[in-house]
């Protein structure tokens, strides 16, 4: 009962992983049609609805379901599946937990959307779940905050525009996985 339970969590785990890269898919594909408008300045506004659908159809054609397994919060949720069954079996169904979860960790991004480099402090953004290099994140924070600016989550397709130091929190699970991944 409790491996059903497990098991549906994770189809709507997967389900969510899809909604949250058609919704971003989307938001590219708006914001790629706005600024093209605003580049090319066309005498006629075009049919943007037009324009928005053939950019989302060539986003989409690139989809693949491996994507799903790659989502942040689907990771996070395999990471924390796999705290609690060890704690609860002990050691025993954890290696069979760990090829399915390698497989997707050896292919996870654990770069830093600001650094683009690999990071060593991740801390998560408690309202948008994204991540990032903790000395990074805070050091725009403090730049925008000594011009009175809001900081707009650093994540492409983000819609959150007030990141606050506050919001922020270690990401152990994250970082075990990377300092893992680094010992190999």
């Amino acid at each position: 009962d409790d491996e059903e339970d497990v098991n549906s969590m994770e189809k709507v785990m997967l389900e969510y992983a899809a909604m949250d890269r058609d919704l971003n898919n989307y938001i590219r594909a708006l914001e790629e049609t706005v600024n093209q408008v605003k580049r090319e300045k066309p005498e006629n506004i075009p049919d943007l609805e037009n324009l928005v659908q053939e950019k989302l159809t060539a986003i989409e054609s690139n989809n693949s379901d491996s994507d799903l397994q790659r989502n942040e919060k689907y990771m996070y949720f395999m990471d924390q599946l796999k705290e609690m069954k060890k704690q609860y079996n002990g050691n025993e169904t954890i290696e069979q937990i760990d090829e399915d979860i390698a497989v997707t960790r050896s292919q996870m991004n654990f770069i830093c959307p600001i650094t683009q480099m690999e990071m060593r402090r991740p801390v998560r953004n408690k309202v948008c779940g994204h991540v990032y290099e903790e000395e990074a994140i805070l050091e725009i924070i403090q730049s925008r905050k000594q011009k009175k600016k809001k900081v707009r989550c650093p994540k492409m397709g983000c819609s959150h525009v007030d990141v606050r130091g506050s919001d922020l929190v270690p990401d152990e699970a994250l970082k075990r996985v990377i300092d893992s991944q680094n010992k190999q």
